[in-house]
């Protein structure tokens, strides 16, 4: 057989070879550490044959492609474990994750916390005897019999799912097996050390709350013991930067079960959302854009027309809830917009368009509601009511790659002011569900691929994962964690206003359909607040801090001058609080600190007597004596937002 390798070399192999055979011949080193094999772009066991002609690359513990399939592997070696020491426990399924892994059981008596330190020291043990993982394809009448000499009764309703011409996998460790698609590493000891168990959680079978409930055990897994520091490091930071906690200390939202998925602003929260708020809107008009506000409430009819009641039905808050119209087909029924773009259209429809009038470029703050699951919901992450930094291009097929260059510029020159500069892009085409003909999506792919290479994207392939109505840019912010975050987007839409009867008059006189670019940039204030708190720690830059500086008094002696001192800040444009409790500067200074407030302006009878303050900056145990006017000028040319600071 001839085998292509990565670097477009070529090795003749004897018919039936593997990859563990490919392996040796490149090297003795490489077997040593070979742990799967990539053949023709899937990854599969070593030991799996390969074919003349096939392209091959072998993986070791320093690619990055094995991680799911270590983290699979380790999901079984939990499952053995989990039954080696509870002899009532039946398994189910165990998948890898985006961190780590988790596995179903099914167990009468519930599990605790303290028995995750038990397994654990059990999985070692199983790692280090370093059993083979050994693949066999089995009947469905030995699967059965095995499944019903062991009482493994979840695992035999499986079999009764899985179609009746496919084989049935089954992976051994040891004396331990677990029906599975595999791939596996070859053995257990391959898995390593750079694992830990994380957590208890509850889940039904098939996850349908009408089938007996489960125990999800999660665990972290990576390829080594410092990758595994590395992610524990960033949990622990991550629980430190918690929005949630960060907004109680900082007095800036809350959330209550009343209002599931809402969000109740404070003073100081409204404060950052409304700065947020003003800051994009000025962006927006030096971009070009007219903003633009549209109803909440819409008919089901005009849902239907555009297509979102088939896609989103299950996610919209509609009213009357079951009315004997949902059978009639009536239209009396209303929903709560879930989205803001077929209402641009209708305001792009109002008048007669030409095409001197594109590119239009429509915004708005639009507020918005989605019924998310109860369980889905986090903090400010994901909620139920929110509002979008929602606008629509409308423009002709030859100007898509010129407005996608200007919007380009615009989203970065956004992200680089909120502090954002590791930016990936995901160019995602179409889905298996979709509106519009195949001819339509060749255009729509074609012309957001080559504006994206216009803009000079380097854009990933993310197949399948495109709006319903076209093709899309995705923009993924990596905040001060690693952690990343899809808040923009770019959608190429020629089926929305066709669906719609969007047109305008062309230079010929006729009628043509505009083509509908679908842009966001923050994406939902609510949920950019959450990463704007997380990736600050709540340390946020002085123009984005709700409250900007604090006048706090070191003596009853100075409140008549804390008092001058705010009044003068407040004209000068400081968002300032004062703070003349009867306490000690200490206690101030602590508590202020915890409220993350950028400045903490000092004042006492000597500063009082001088016309000075003694700024104390976040963080810091220094104090300056400025005097009081150079003290302004200094904050407020630090607080100046962005794009005001060369006017």
């Amino acid at each position: 057989m001839d085998i292509k390798l990565p670097d477009g070399s070529s090795r003749a192999l004897n018919d039936g070879a593997n990859g563990y055979d490919l392996a040796r011949d490149i090297s003795p080193s490489l077997a040593k550490v070979a742990l799967l094999a990539e053949i023709d772009g899937t990854v599969c066991d070593l030991n799996t044959p390969l074919h003349d002609g096939a392209q091959v690359a072998i993986l070791t513990r320093k690619d990055e492609a094995i991680l799911p399939h270590l983290r699979h592997s380790c999901a079984h070696i939990l499952a053995e474990a989990v039954q080696r020491l509870f002899g009532d426990v039946q398994i189910t399924f165990g998948p890898a994750t985006e961190t780590g892994f988790y596995y179903d059981f099914y167990r009468e008596t519930p599990f605790v916390q303290d028995d995750l330190a038990q397994i654990e020291a059990e999985m070692h043990r199983i790692v280090a005897e370093n059993s083979n993982f050994r693949r066999s394809v089995w009947t469905r009448a030995q699967m059965l019999d095995w499944c019903q000499e062991h009482g493994e009764t979840f695992k035999a309703e499986h079999v009764g799912n899985i179609p009746a011409d496919e084989d049935l996998s089954v992976y051994h460790q040891g004396e331990w097996m677990d029906m599975c698609r595999g791939p596996h590493l070859p053995n257990t000891g391959a898995v390593g050390k750079g694992f830990k168990l994380m957590k208890l959680a509850g889940a039904y079978w098939r996850g349908d709350a009408n089938n007996p409930q489960l125990q999800r055990i999660y665990g972290t897994c990576w390829r080594d013991t410092k990758e595994l520091s590395a992610h524990l490091h960033m949990l622990e930071e991550a629980e430190k930067r918690d929005h949630r906690r960060l907004g109680r200390e900082m007095n800036l939202f809350h959330l209550q079960e009343e209002a599931a998925g809402s969000v109740f602003w404070h003073p100081r929260g409204w404060t950052l959302y409304r700065v947020m708020q003003d800051y994009m809107r000025a962006r927006q008009i030096e971009g070009g854009y007219q903003e633009v506000k549209t109803p909440q409430l819409l008919d089901r009819v005009f849902w239907e027309k555009s297509g979102h009641w088939d896609k989103y039905r299950e996610d919209m808050f509609v009213l009357p809830e079951g009315a004997s119209n949902e059978d009639t087909g009536e239209g009396k029924a209303h929903a709560l917009k879930p989205m803001n773009c077929p209402c641009h259209v209708m305001i792009f429809r109002q008048g007669i368009k030409s095409y001197r009038d594109l590119p239009l470029r429509m915004a708005e703050f639009g507020s918005c509601h989605r019924n998310e699951a109860s369980g889905a919901l986090h903090g400010l992450m994901r909620v139920r009511a929110f509002t979008q930094d929602d606008a629509h291009i409308f423009c002709t097929p030859e100007q898509i790659a010129e407005e996608t260059v200007r919007f380009c510029t615009l989203l970065q020159q956004i992200y680089q002011d909120f502090g954002f500069s590791d930016i990936q892009v995901l160019f995602s085409d179409r889905p298996k569900v979709r509106a519009g003909s195949d001819a339509v999506w060749d255009q729509a792919e074609a012309a957001l691929s080559a504006a994206g290479k216009a803009a000079g994207l380097d854009f990933t392939h993310n197949p399948g994962d495109g709006a319903f109505y076209g093709p899309k840019l995705d923009f993924v912010l990596r905040d001060a964690l690693g952690r990343e975050w899809q808040c923009g987007t770019l959608q190429c839409d020629f089926v929305l206003p066709e669906r719609l009867g969007a047109n305008y008059i062309g230079a010929d006189g006729a009628e043509h359909r505009p083509v509908m670019l679908h842009r966001a940039i923050i994406g939902s204030f609510e949920r950019f607040c959450g990463v704007l708190i997380e990736h600050y720690a709540g340390k946020l830059p002085m123009w984005l801090a709700p409250v900007q500086a604090m006048v706090c008094t070191i003596s009853e002696g100075a409140d008549a001058y804390a008092a001058s001192v705010l009044e003068r800040f407040h004209k000068a444009g400081l968002r300032t609080e004062s703070d003349i409790r009867n306490q000690k500067i200490g206690y101030k200074i602590r508590e202020h600190s915890l409220q993350k407030i950028p400045a903490l302006v000092v004042v006492g009878a000597k500063e009082a007597e001088t016309g000075s303050v003694a700024i104390r900056r976040l963080g810091s145990t220094e104090q300056h004596i400025l005097p009081l006017e150079e003290a302004i000028s200094t904050l407020c040319l630090e607080a100046t937002p962005p794009h005001l600071r060369n006017i």
